[in-house]
């Protein structure tokens, strides 16, 4: 009796086979148009100072251009881990600003570090920095100076942002290699009547 190929069985690795090589072709795709960004965010640092966005555009992201804020008042402080200039671990300390007479979200503001996480003694004022990416408020200013009882943050850097996306499209393409694999080799075993 001759053994036939399982249909459903091909049909899905076939499927997932086929998928696993659409999503490393896709982290290839996503590596070149991440290149273009860095380099752009390379550029950044000298070009002119922006406006400090309100209400920051996804697809026109300012991060690492210069710009500037009035905070007018510190609604809360945040203490998050962070570097010094001279790069020793510490705590970044956040100032959620109030700017422009209350309206709009506001301003995150780093503006300085210090080894302890106390919130520091600064009421506002005028500030200049580096807009740097956030994980919440999708963007902040980094300042150039820090108030007294504070040093200066680590600048943002581009550099900080990674690009996994070659590892990540071989890992795809491993797993549809070990996926075609193990099914050829379950396939013959399979045939062989074993």
């Amino acid at each position: 009796m001759t053994k036939r190929i399982p249909i459903i069985a091909t049909l899905v690795v076939v499927l997932a086979v086929a998928t696993m090589i659409g999503l490393g072709v896709w982290q290839l795709q996503r590596k070149t148009l991440k290149e273009a960004l860095l380099v752009q965010y390379s550029a950044a640092s000298k070009q002119p100072a922006v406006t400090w966005p309100t209400v920051p555009l996804p697809d026109k992201m300012p991060l690492f251009r210069k710009s500037s804020v009035m905070c007018l008042k510190v609604v809360r402080w945040e203490s998050v881990s962070g570097k010094n200039a001279g790069g020793k671990a510490g705590f970044a300390h956040m100032a959620h600003c109030q700017v422009s007479g209350g309206e709009g979200p506001g301003a995150k503001v780093g503006i300085g570090w210090s080894a302890r996480p106390e919130k520091p003694e600064w009421g506002g004022g005028p500030v200049s920095g580096v807009i740097a990416p956030d994980n919440q408020s999708v963007i902040r200013l980094i300042a150039d100076t820090a108030p007294d009882g504070l040093e200066k943050l680590a600048p943002p850097s581009p550099d900080s942002i990674s690009n996994n996306h070659l590892l990540y499209a071989i890992q795809w393409f491993f797993f549809a290699f070990v996926a075609a694999l193990i099914y050829v080799l379950a396939l013959r075993k399979r045939m062989a009547g074993r």
